[in-house]
C-alpha cells in the first residue's frame, strides 16, 4: 500500500497564491480544542506551539475554545474582559442563560486569547442534548462513558457559543472553526446540521480505533482493509465515540491529518481521504553561533552525568567519558512505543559490546510516567553518597590549597608528605567505605505500584540486563516526567535531551512524534520508523536521513525479530562512532531543525484555511480542484562530505576510523553553505499568504489552488541564512 506524496516542505511556494489579500478585519478563525490550556497529550503541544504563529497571522481575530478548569486555569490563564464586542456580547447571553463562559489570555508564547467553557455548570442538559443528537444524527452516548458525555456538553456548548456569535455580529464575518481530534467533534458536527455559516476543518491526529487496534498483537498496516470497523469498534466498547469521530470527518468542509501514514490509516478507518496533510511543528530558535548548541550539550550531559555517578555508586567500574547515554520517552504504551523492540535490542547490543571487547558503556533512559508512590530510597540514598564524597573532597581540597599556598608564601616547595595529614586520610577512607555497595544498582529510581506485573521490569527481568559490572548496557526505568525541582534527576526535559547521545523511538503506532522531531531541534540525532509520522515525513524529504543522524526503522515490512535486529544494528554502528564523528552528526541533525519550524509548516493548515473559506462560502471565494499531476519532489541531498555510495547509508554515519586525520574530507563551512541551499527562507515564503476573492459576480481572474495531495514542483533554490560552527571536541 503506497503512501502518497504529500506537499513538499521544499516547495511549499508551490502553494498558488490569492492575488488579493483576505481582509482579516472580517473574518474570524476559532480552534476548538479539549487541551486548550488542558495539557493531556499531544495535542497540546501541537496547539501551544502553533499559537505564535497564528496569531501573527490573524491577530486579534484568532480565539481559542477549550474546557474551564479551575486547576489549570489558575496557573495557565489571565481572565481578562474580552475586548471585542461581538464576543462580550455572546458570553454574557449565554451567562444569562446559565452557562459558565470564561475570557482570557493563555500565558504561552503570543499570549493568544481563550474563550473556556465549563461543563459542569450545564450538565443538568446533557439528557436532552443526547437525546437530540440520537434525533439528528442516529449517535447514542452510554451512560458510563463520562469522557463521550464530556464531549457531548462541549461540543453542544461550542455550537452554542459559535451560533449565538454569528447572531450578535452586526456585520456577517467569515467564520472559521478549526475542531482538532473526536472530543471536539460534536461541535463541528452541530455547526453543519444546524447550518451555522461556520467553515470547519477536522483535524485528527490520531484515529480512535486505530489506537485501540494497534495496543492488539494484529498486524494494523497491512491489513487496513480488511478490518470490520462496526464489529472491532463494538468489540471495544468504543462505538459510540467511532460514531462521534467519523461523522465529524464526514461533516467536515475540510478534512486534515497530521501524517501520510496517518492519512492512508484515516482513509480506510474514517471512509474519508484528507483532503490536506497538515504535519506538526516546533517553535525553532535559531543561535547566533551553532557551536552554542553543542556548548549546551555539554553542559547538560556533564548534569546527567552527575545522576549517574550517584545512581552507580560502588559499581561505578566504566569510564564516563566513555559512556553513551540512549533514552525513550513518552506515554506508557508498552507496544506502540517500542519498548519491547528497544529493550530486546539493548539485550543483543550488550553481548555485541561484550563479545568485541568494546570500551564503550551505554546507559539507557526510559521516561514513562507510571504509577508509583515514592522514589526508591536506594537510589535516593545514591544522591546522598556522591554528595557526601563531593563535600570530603572539597574539604580535602581546601586544606590542601591552603597548606600549598602557606608553603610557596614562604619560598618553600611542599613536603608531599606533610601535605594531607592522618585526620585526612581518615576522612577519606570513611567516604570510600559509605560507597560499597554489595547490591547491584537499582533499575527504577521510584517504587512501583505494580511491580511483579509492570511490562518493563518484567521484560529486564527475562533479558537479564540487572546492571551488574559485567554489563556494557545500562538501564534506568523513571517512571515519572523529569523536572528541574526532582530532588533525584534535577532537570527538565529539553535539558535532558540536549545532554543524551542518541533518542530511541522504534514505535509500531505513532501518528507524528513530537520525540524525534523535538531531538532533531535540539540537535540529537534519533531513531524512528517507517509507521510514524515523523518518520515518514524525514524519509520523503531527505535523500539520506541517516547520514544527517535520522534513522528509521522499517516496522511495516519487516516481522518483530527483523527489525529487532535492524535497530541493534543502528545502536552498534552508533557505538562505534568517534567523538568527533558524533560531533559532525549533531551538527548536520541540527541543520534539520529548519524542516520542521511553524514557520514553513503552519503554511499547510494556512492552505486548509484557504481550502474551507472556498467551499463554506463559494460566492466569496473560489477554489477549483484538479486531478493530481506527475511531479518529482525535492530532496534533502545527502551531506556534502559523504560520498553517495552504499556502503556509506549502510553505516549511517560519516564512517571512518579512529586512526584518520583531522583534516579528513570535512569542512563544517562548506557544508553548511551548500546545505542552506535545500531549503527556501521562511522571509521570502512569506509569513501571512496571499488570498485571491471572486467578486460577488463570481468572476474569477486567475488559476486556483490545487488539490492537496498535488505534488508541485519545488521553485528554485534560495538562499537562507544559516551561522556556521566549530568543532568542541575536548567538550563533547
Amino acid at each position: 500500500m503506497p503512501l502518497a506524496r504529500s506537499l513538499s516542505v521544499t516547495s511549499l511556494t508551490g502553494l498558488e497564491d490569492w492575488e488579493d489579500e483576505l481582509d482579516l478585519e472580517n473574518s474570524i478563525l476559532f480552534e476548538v480544542a479539549w487541551e486548550v490550556a488542558n495539557k493531556v497529550g499531544g495535542i497540546y503541544t501541537v496547539i501551544q506551539t502553533k499559537a505564535k504563529i497564528t496569531l501573527d497571522e490573524w491577530g486579534e481575530n484568532y480565539f481559542l475554545i477549550g474546557p474551564y478548569l479551575e486547576q489549570n486555569v489558575r496557573t495557565q490563564v489571565e481572565l481578562i474582559e474580552p475586548p471585542n464586542p461581538a464576543i462580550r456580547r455572546t458570553i454574557d447571553s449565554m451567562n444569562a442563560k446559565g452557562c459558565k463562559v470564561y475570557f482570557g489570555r493563555w500565558l504561552i508564547e503570543g499570549g493568544p486569547y481563550v474563550i473556556l467553557i465549563d461543563i459542569g455548570a450545564t450538565a443538568w442538559s446533557l439528557d436532552r442534548w443526547k437525546t437530540e443528537l440520537w434525533e439528528s444524527c442516529s449517535i447514542g452516548i452510554p451512560w458510563y462513558d463520562r469522557e463521550a458525555n464530556d464531549a457531548v456538553l462541549f461540543g453542544f456548548l461550542t455550537a452554542w457559543f459559535l451560533g449565538e456569535f454569528s447572531a450578535q455580529c452586526e456585520e456577517k464575518p467569515y467564520i472559521i472553526g478549526h475542531f482538532h481530534e473526536w472530543l471536539a467533534g460534536i461541535g463541528l458536527v452541530l455547526c453543519r446540521t444546524r447550518k451555522l455559516p461556520v467553515a470547519t476543518i477536522f483535524t485528527t491526529h490520531a484515529t480512535l480505533l486505530g489506537r485501540y487496534l494497534c495496543a492488539g498483537s494484529v498486524d494494523f498496516y497491512n491489513n487496513l482493509q480488511n478490518f470490520n470497523l462496526d464489529k472491532e469498534a463494538g468489540d471495544r466498547q468504543i462505538y459510540h465515540r467511532y460514531c462521534m469521530e467519523r461523522s465529524a470527518v464526514h461533516c467536515a468542509h475540510v478534512f486534515t491529518t497530521v501524517s501520510q501514514i496517518t492519512a492512508v490509516e484515516a482513509e480506510y478507518l474514517l471512509k474519508r481521504k484528507p483532503d490536506i496533510v497538515t504535519p506538526n511543528g516546533l517553535n525553532v530558535k535559531k543561535f547566533s553561533a551553532m557551536h552554542e548548541f553543542q556548548n549546551l550539550h555539554a553542559q547538560s550531559k556533564a548534569r546527567i552525568q552527575e545522576f549517574v555517578r550517584g545512581h552507580f555508586y560502588g559499581h561505578l567500574d566504566f569510564n564516563l567519558d566513555k559512556t553513551i547515554f540512549f533514552f525513550i520517552a513518552g506515554r506508557y504504551e508498552y507496544s506502540n512505543k517500542g519498548a519491547d523492540v528497544f529493550l530486546e535490542a539493548l539485550a543483543r547490543l550488550n553481548y555485541l559490546l561484550r563479545v568485541n571487547g568494546s570500551q564503550t558503556t551505554v546507559v539507557a533512559f526510559f521516561i514513562m510516567p507510571a504509577r508509583t508512590n515514592n522514589f526508591n530510597v536506594e537510589t535516593l540514598k545514591g544522591q546522598a553518597v556522591r554528595k557526601q564524597l563531593w563535600d570530603t573532597a572539597n574539604a580535602v581540597k581546601e586544606k590542601f590549597g591552603k597548606k600549598l599556598y602557606e608553603s610557596l608564601l614562604v619560598g618553600n616547595l611542599p613536603d608531599m608528605n606533610k601535605m594531607l595529614d592522618k585526620e585526612d586520610f581518615t576522612m577519606m577512607k570513611r567516604a570510600i567505605f559509605a560507597t560499597q555497595r554489595h547490591s547491584f544498582p537499582p533499575i527504577c529510581t521510584h517504587n512501583m505500584l505494580d511491580d511483579s506485573t509492570d511490562p518493563i521490569l518484567n521484560t529486564i527481568r527475562r533479558i537479564g540486563l540487572f546492571n551488574s559490572s559485567a554489563d556494557r548496557v545500562k538501564v534506568i526505568f523513571h517512571p515519572e516526567f523529569l523536572s528541574s525541582t526532582s530532588p533525584l534527576l534535577p532537570v527538565d526535559y529539553e535539558e535532558f535531551v540536549r545532554g543524551c547521545h542518541l533518542g530511541v523511538f522504534p514505535s509500531y503506532y505513532e501518528p507524528w512524534g513530537y520525540t524525534p522531531a523535538e531531538c532533531t531541534v535540539m540537535g540529537i540525532p534519533s531513531i524512528s520508523t517507517n509507521l510514524s509520522g515523523f518518520g515518514c515525513f524525514m524519509e520523503e524529504h531527505i535523500a539520506d536521513p541517516s547520514a544527517y543522524g535520522i534513522y528509521i526503522m522499517d516496522r511495516r515490512f519487516r516481522g518483530l525479530d527483523e527489525s529487532c535486529t535492524q535497530l541493534t544494528s543502528f545502536l552498534y554502528s552508533f557505538c562505534q562512532q568517534t567523538r568527533r564523528q558524533r560531533i559532525i552528526q549533531r551538527n548536520r541533525t541540527e541543520r534539520l531543525s529548519d524542516l520542521l519550524d511553524w514557520k514553513y509548516l503552519g503554511r499547510y493548515y494556512m492552505y486548509a484555511r484557504h481550502m474551507a473559506l472556498a467551499k463554506a462560502f463559494p460566492d466569496n471565494f473560489t477554489y477549483e480542484p484538479h486531478e493530481p499531476t506527475a511531479a518529482q519532489g525535492f530532496r534533502y541531498p545527502r551531506p556534502a562530505s559523504v560520498p553517495p555510495s552504499p556502503s556509506i547509508s549502510r553505516h549511517s554515519s560519516p564512517h571512518h576510523s579512529e586512526t584518520e586525520d583531522d583534516d579528513e574530507r570535512y569542512d563544517e563551512d562548506e557544508e553548511a553553505e551548500k546545505d542552506k541551499q535545500n531549503i527556501r527562507s521562511a522571509a521570502l515564503m512569506g509569513a501571512v499568504p496571499d488570498w485571491r476573492k471572486r467578486s460577488k459576480k463570481g468572476s474569477s481572474e486567475a488559476s486556483t489552488p490545487s488539490n492537496a495531495s498535488t505534488p508541485t514542483l519545488p521553485s528554485s533554490p534560495s538562499d537562507l541564512s544559516s551561522p556556521t560552527n566549530s568543532l568542541i571536541e575536548e567538550k563533547n
